[in-house]
């Protein structure tokens, strides 16, 4: 535990590789990481989650989303790090490159997104703490931020603290980082359902408080 009374301490935001994250993702990936089966029950979860033609905020964005077929955003954003496969998504009315692992803060205003999305990402944030708080600024009172994550990861780059961590840790470390950025509710942790043999989905989430 570090001496602010965070249970995190810098050599837990390690990785395997730290060369330039732009060089790591600078070809277009047009791939899912997770199968067919985890993809359905993920579009399944945020179909309880996303009100009707609300803002969307996806972070550490792709080619694709995941989000419900018959979802209409009000607005859907997405930021990642790939501008080729931003453009590729369909599912986003806009889109912004950017590392997070550099620059931490979001370039969106306050209050201005009902739910916020990362989609098997979590475990390459290095700021994370930083990340979260930003999320909670974003959000409008009463929304929710919906992380998910799979047992799959490119090992290079996730983190140390990630890659030391069983399903069951990876859902403790995310809920610390909603218990330390501050400005959320209690977080909820889900095995979300999945057909035999399909990759497990599991999802963190939590909401900033409605007034």
């Amino acid at each position: 535990m570090a001496d602010d009374g965070s249970p995190f301490v810098e050599g837990h935001f390690q990785r395997v590789d730290e060369s330039d994250d732009a060089l790591f993702y600078r070809e277009a990936r047009l791939v899912t990481h997770i199968d067919d089966g985890a993809i359905a029950a993920l579009r399944a979860h945020y179909a309880t989650i996303f009100p009707a033609q609300s803002a969307v905020l996806d972070l550490m964005s792709s080619w694709v989303s995941h989000f419900p077929a018959d979802f209409r955003p009000g607005r859907a954003a997405g930021l990642g790090m790939n501008a080729a496969e931003l453009d590729a998504n369909p599912a986003l009315t806009e889109r912004a490159t950017q590392d997070l692992n550099r620059a931490p803060t979001l370039p969106y205003s306050d209050a201005s997104f009902d739910v916020v999305t990362i989609a098997v990402s979590v475990q390459y944030l290095t700021q994370p703490v930083a990340v979260f708080g930003e999320i909670q600024r974003v959000l409008r009172p009463g929304g929710i931020c919906a992380v998910s994550f799979s047992n799959r990861c490119f090992p290079t780059k996730a983190v140390a603290l990630w890659s030391a961590m069983n399903d069951a840790g990876h859902a403790q470390i995310v809920e610390a980082y909603f218990t330390q950025a501050g400005g959320f509710d209690a977080a909820e942790s889900l095995r979300l359902p999945t057909d035999v043999g399909a990759d497990p989905m599991f999802v963190v989430q939590a909401r900033r408080p409605a007034p």
